[in-house]
């Protein structure tokens, strides 16, 4: 039995749109610090590749000689590091204007930049980061220092939990559009990106063709009279 196509009633008023609850992401292109920054975050990955050296060394004696494959190197706090700290005070204070353009009343609080350091994944390939938020932040964001369209690249995903629900196919996944529940974003060395630190984000699994070099940052706002914040 042939299917009756649905019927769809045409009305004459035009529907007006209102957004409400949608989350920003904010982007600037900053390659001033891409050369320095570099540089100075050479001794801090040296540092954590040895601190790993043992672990990998252990693993490869045990399963075969897979190099650093599927590791991924963290530098300490940079928090106040004095090489850093320009992109420190950069990073806290746009912060603190973002969150004022999200409406976010800040008179009574300071914004501190609580975290930052700088991680490459493995030259084997293999690096990766799961899905999480980080709790414990207002701000967050990423300033990538070496990258390419071959290296891993950072995948938001739709943070409304009352979305899962609703599972209906998309037209295209190549666009983004109201039906996306997963934004893959690209990257180039010198972007910096912020966004609300309740925003799930992962990285996708790098291939080892690139070096893959990025500096993560927390901002917190923390009200005024509470110290030894950072």
């Amino acid at each position: 039995m042939k299917k009756k196509k649905q019927k769809i009633k045409s009305y004459p008023k035009k529907l007006q749109l209102e957004q409400y609850f949608a989350t920003p992401l904010w982007f600037a292109d900053e390659p001033s610090f891409v050369d320095s920054l570099n540089k100075a975050s050479d001794k801090y990955i040296e540092e954590a590749k040895k601190r790993l050296k043992p672990i990998i060394d252990k693993r490869n004696k045990k399963f075969g000689n897979k190099g650093d494959m599927g590791n991924v190197f963290h530098s300490t706090s940079l928090v106040n590091v004095p090489d850093f700290l320009e992109l420190q005070n950069y990073v806290g204070a746009t912060s603190y204007n973002l969150l004022g353009e999200m409406g976010f009343n800040l008179t009574n609080f300071r914004v501190y930049t609580t975290e930052l350091w700088v991680q490459e994944f493995a030259k084997k390939g293999a690096g990766y980061h799961s899905l999480h938020t980080h709790w414990n932040g207002h701000m967050s964001g990423f300033y990538f220092l070496k990258c390419s369209d071959k290296t891993s690249l950072p995948i938001f995903e739709d943070p409304r939990p009352g979305n899962l629900m609703n599972l209906l196919p998309e037209k295209d996944k190549t666009k983004i559009t109201y039906a996306s529940s997963q934004i893959n974003y690209k990257i180039k060395p010198g972007r910096i990106i912020f966004f609300p630190s309740y925003l799930p984000h992962q990285y996708v699994v790098d291939m080892g063709y690139d070096t893959f070099r990025f500096i993560h940052f927390n901002c917190q706002a923390i009200p005024n009279g509470v110290i030894n914040v950072v």
